[in-house]
């Protein structure tokens, strides 16, 4: 206990310059080397590096989930992921862009929103010197080359590159409509939602507290957040 007051660390990796107070954290610590994985399932022939793993694993075949959202109906395996799901309804960002006001509710969807600003792609072709800034544009363009197409009609014998033109030839059948989201495949049955959806692209947060600076980018965030931390209706 004394060492968390000292900071002395006398437990030392070998492999590289991580230290630790206790001799069991380091050897959890060298299985990052060894890879070792000593913690293995019964039901399956999973295994892991760590005992705590190995409990979140059996909730697969459980069914367990032992941490439920109090304002749905979602409940999840770790605590995490529930942390996560939270977000949608306080509406809070906390991956924010250097470059503008644009703030996200995780992190991947920051790092390809700077790509707009940087210019960056890192996904290459290699049947030709096209780059992307997407994985899943890569993907698409890569069947260009294969000729792969994955998407089957049910209703005749029609295939198709993306899951998207799919879905629009789908609707010369079935005469519905759809919209599209410019950014990414995602499709929505009604506009209102599109709009929503895509300001998980822009950061766009148009729904304001007059309590406070928050802001949000859907109506039912900002009135949670107005119950929860002002006690108010809006």
């Amino acid at each position: 206990h004394i060492r968390l007051h000292t900071g002395e660390r006398p437990f030392s990796c070998v492999h590289c310059n991580a230290s630790f107070s206790h001799k069991n954290n380091l050897m959890r610590h060298m299985r990052t080397h060894t890879r070792e994985r000593p913690f293995s399932c019964i039901q399956c022939n999973a295994s892991f590096k760590y005992k705590s793993s190995l409990g979140v694993h059996m909730r697969s075949h459980s069914g367990e989930r032992p941490y439920p959202c109090l304002h749905c109906k979602a409940s999840f395996v770790v605590k995490d992921r529930l942390d996560v799901h939270m977000r949608l309804h306080t509406g809070e960002r906390p991956f924010s862009c250097v470059h503008c006001n644009a703030s996200f509710l995780w992190k991947a969807n920051l790092t390809e929103h700077i790509r707009t600003h940087t210019g960056e792609r890192p996904f290459s072709c290699v049947h030709c010197n096209a780059s992307f800034s997407y994985k899943r544009i890569l993907m698409r363009h890569v069947r260009t080359h294969t000729r792969e197409r994955p998407f089957f009609c049910v209703h005749c014998n029609a295939s198709f590159v993306t899951e998207r033109r799919l879905i629009t030839h789908k609707r010369t059948h079935t005469g519905e409509r759809l919209f599209f989201c410019v950014h990414c495949d995602a499709f929505f049955a009604r506009k209102a939602n599109l709009t929503e959806h895509i300001r998980i692209h822009t950061g766009e947060r148009p729904f304001s507290c007059v309590h406070c600076n928050a802001s949000f980018t859907r109506k039912k965030q900002l009135m949670c957040h107005m119950s929860r931390q002002h006690g108010k209706k809006p």
